[in-house]
């Protein structure tokens, strides 16, 4: 997966705010999505990182961007993590990681990287960046400062 290349589409399972349903990137089409793979619901850093994204989530959606955060745990999980956290945007259960394999957040064996990957309102893969520890991420102002590149 490149920056350029058409975005992989794929309809997963979600946790969001008003109940379990399924999501699929195409039909976002016309806005961008920022879709945040994640190794695991309540572990230290992506509790960090998904929370900071929560804090600072109306710089991402002022610039007519939705949120996805995407990791392999069923939906039970996400909705044990989103109340505990507060999490407002959607959590994807992508369980067989076919969409962690398609956008190059699959690890070694059953580890998953951690990724972010901007899809512009056209579905294309705009920005793509993969940890290979995971120990980091991308901040929510870096990845505001992508989406604020698409519109000039």
């Amino acid at each position: 997966m490149r920056t350029g290349d058409p975005a992989p589409d794929f309809t997963l399972p979600a946790w969001t705010s008003d109940g379990a349903s399924e999501l699929t990137l195409s039909a976002q089409r016309g806005a961008p999505v920022v879709l945040a793979f994640y190794p695991g619901d309540d572990t230290p850093v992506c509790t960090k990182q998904l929370c900071s994204y929560q804090d600072d989530l109306s710089l991402l959606t002022d610039l007519g961007a939705s949120l996805w955060g995407v990791s392999t745990q069923d939906i039970a999980s996400h909705e044990r993590f989103a109340a505990k956290r507060g999490l407002t945007f959607p959590l994807l259960a992508d369980t067989d990681k076919r969409v962690h394999t398609a956008y190059g957040a699959k690890g070694i064996g059953p580890l998953t990287k951690r990724a972010v990957v901007v899809v512009d309102a056209d579905g294309v893969v705009r920005y793509h960046h993969a940890s290979q520890l995971g120990l980091t991420y991308k901040d929510t102002e870096a990845i505001a400062a992508v989406l604020q590149g698409l519109s000039a």
